[in-house]
């Protein structure tokens, strides 16, 4: 292998029952290069890495490493550390019951007379957090933290274990765009080092920013590898989709004007959760998708729980077509009629253990309860219509979720609560993570509902994808209300510094 190659894998296939996830694919990494992973979900991306870090067993195909003079058969995550290859993740994989700096050191703990030193992991997980800026006790519990800090945890885990590969897995779905870029100088640092480092995103923008290099692959092929500057970023999204994909520019069209109802379908009045939400009002209208922005932490995801019973409220009113209620629960959110994607696909979302059809039927059977059970026909027509609609890519309605792609998951979501016929949808990040041409799908299927008189609320850390799906958005600020913007005044620029300043652009 070249002295520039740490790592090069050849002819790499990898099957599952019913789905060739990897077909004959090459890949290399250089020594001191950021190297884009591209695809859309489905392509092979996770599949490829989770066989270069031993989680999954290759059917065929060699790896071979620097410094190594015959193929390396990595059988574990375990082996692969020792290999030099650390990985962080799409979805923090921390234990949440420990403490920060337990995190950052467990299975390398440092120890004196065969016991672990609890002042020196301390010391040590202190000095490492200085160094990369993360704001955080070492002491904390790392269930206490936020999805940003645990991440950036996650990768301060990674870079301390002085890898000569670091592969990062959608490192910055959770992170706001300080933290980006802070990741971006440590990437930069480590390359200069010579580590080589694999970068899985879905932001183009990121990917020409700190990519040297990009792999792309499609339906588990490889499609090609680029030199960063050679690839204008029209062609990758050409690649990515196997055709043009000319629909992102404006997929809202000209879409007639609905007629407001008198009576909104969700009507929140001095809405509070205590340390979230201050009093705060909100109306969703039939036919609407209002945005939710502000920087993370702002309270958007907070509210949305709140409304849906998810948090209870500590104080304020909710009206539903025009009628008090009140929500103890998601259950009795789902009897009036609502519906909710969480942010936390992973842990809140999916039932990794059971199989797609039984994700997509468990809330209309909630709904309708115990005592009025579905038959088993009516749960297979269900799953075959939605994997239909959704074109969700899974082997068949049995497949276990935890089997499919990220975006395959958050269609089998969808099609979960579209099944329920809800009046109000609450969508929170339902594209984060997912691939350019299943985030159009989604939007596009969003614009459909509204317009067939369903109220939504959409949340994105996007702003772009905000402004080609809202009707009208509000802007928040530590869970307050600072802006709300409609028609003329829905543009990047004004949404921005109405985030910073609290008012509408022209008041500043």
């Amino acid at each position: 292998m070249g002295p520039e190659s740490i790592v090069i894998m050849k002819d790499i296939s990898k099957s599952f029952p019913g789905v060739k996830a990897l077909s004959h694919v090459n890949f290399t990494l250089r020594k001191g290069e950021i190297h884009g992973l591209m695809g859309e979900n489905g392509a092979g991306k996770s599949t490829l890495i989770k066989v270069l870090t031993g989680v999954y067993e290759l059917d065929t195909g060699e790896i071979h490493m620097q410094g190594k003079e015959n193929p390396v058969i990595i059988h574990s995550p375990k082996e692969a550390q020792e290999n030099g290859i650390s990985t962080v993740y799409q979805e923090v994989n921390l234990c949440p019951n420990l403490t920060v700096a337990e995190n950052l050191f467990l299975g390398r703990e440092p120890k004196r007379a065969g016991l672990i030193h609890w002042k020196t992991i301390n010391q040590k997980a202190e000095l490492l957090l200085n160094k990369l800026g993360i704001m955080v006790s070492p002491l904390k519990l790392l269930k206490d933290c936020s999805i940003a800090i645990q991440q950036m945890v996650a990768i301060a885990r990674a870079m301390d274990m002085k890898c000569r590969v670091l592969i990062l897995d959608e490192p910055t779905s959770s992170l706001d765009e300080e933290e980006v870029m802070r990741l971006f100088q440590l990437m930069n640092h480590l390359k200069e080092e010579g580590t080589g480092i694999i970068f899985v995103t879905h932001f183009l923008e990121q990917v020409y920013t700190v990519c040297d290099r990009i792999t792309v692959l499609r339906n588990g092929e490889l499609v090609g590898e680029y030199e960063i500057k050679q690839l204008p970023r029209v062609q990758l999204v050409a690649k990515m989709m196997g055709k043009d994909f000319d629909e992102l520019a404006d997929i809202k069209g000209e879409q007639a004007e609905y007629k407001r109802e008198e009576t909104p379908i969700i009507e929140a009045e001095q809405l509070v959760h205590e340390g979230s939400i201050k009093p705060f009002d909100l109306s969703v209208h039939k036919g609407e998708v209002i945005g939710l922005t502000g920087l993370l932490g702002s309270g958007r995801s907070e509210l949305v729980r709140t409304v849906y019973g998810a948090d209870k409220a500590d104080g304020g009113k909710l009206k539903v077509n025009g009628k008090a209620v009140n929500i103890n629960s998601p259950l009795d959110a789902m009897k009036l009629g609502m519906g909710y994607l969480p942010e936390d696909r992973k842990g809140e979302g999916i039932l990794k253990d059971l199989s797609l059809r039984e994700n997509i039927i468990i809330a209309l059977q909630a709904k309708r309860g115990m005592l009025k059970p579905m038959s088993r026909k009516e749960m297979e027509e269900a799953a075959d219509k939605y994997m239909d609609i959704l074109q969700i890519k899974a082997a068949n309605r049995e497949t276990p979720i935890k089997n499919l792609s990220g975006g395959n998951q958050q269609k089998v979501i969808l099609g979960r609560w579209l099944l329920t016929n809800p009046e109000y949808l609450i969508l929170d990040e339902p594209t984060r993570g997912i691939d350019i041409g299943t985030k159009t799908e989604i939007q596009k299927l969003v614009l459909k509902l509204a317009e067939e008189g369903k109220a939504v609320t959409f949340i994105s850390s996007e702003i772009e994808e905000m402004l080609r799906t809202c009707s009208r958005m509000i802007v928040m600020r530590d869970g307050r209300k600072v802006g709300e913007l409609s028609g003329s005044e829905l543009s990047q620029e004004t949404i921005m510094k109405t985030i910073a300043g609290g008012e509408k652009a022209d008041e500043i």
